[in-house]
């Protein structure tokens, strides 16, 4: 019997274990990942975009997984979709 309280603590201790790295760690980097594709998901040309760079630009067309984006008068750079950090005007 004293070898099964044993088991059942230690068992208990790491299900509460598990939990806690679920709700402190997992969880938040779910959401955080969920809203950065639901941003990604919403550009949409002539948005002000900020890539993760540093560079600014205005999105002037959208490609299946990336954007080309006018950074200057007739300076056009394509970038991956994942390199775009946030919308200006949309900053948290």
């Amino acid at each position: 019997m004293n070898r099964l309280q044993q088991w059942t603590g230690t068992i208990l201790y790491l299900l509460f274990f598990f939990a806690i790295i679920y709700f402190l760690m997992i969880r938040p980097q779910q959401k955080q990942q969920k809203k950065r594709q639901e941003m990604l998901n919403s550009l949409k040309v002539n948005d002000g975009v900020v890539t993760i760079g540093g560079i600014h630009g205005r999105i002037i067309k959208i490609k299946e997984n990336s954007l080309i984006l006018r950074i200057a008068d007739k300076v056009e750079v394509e970038f991956d979709k994942a390199a775009v950090a946030r919308i200006k005007g949309q900053e948290d």
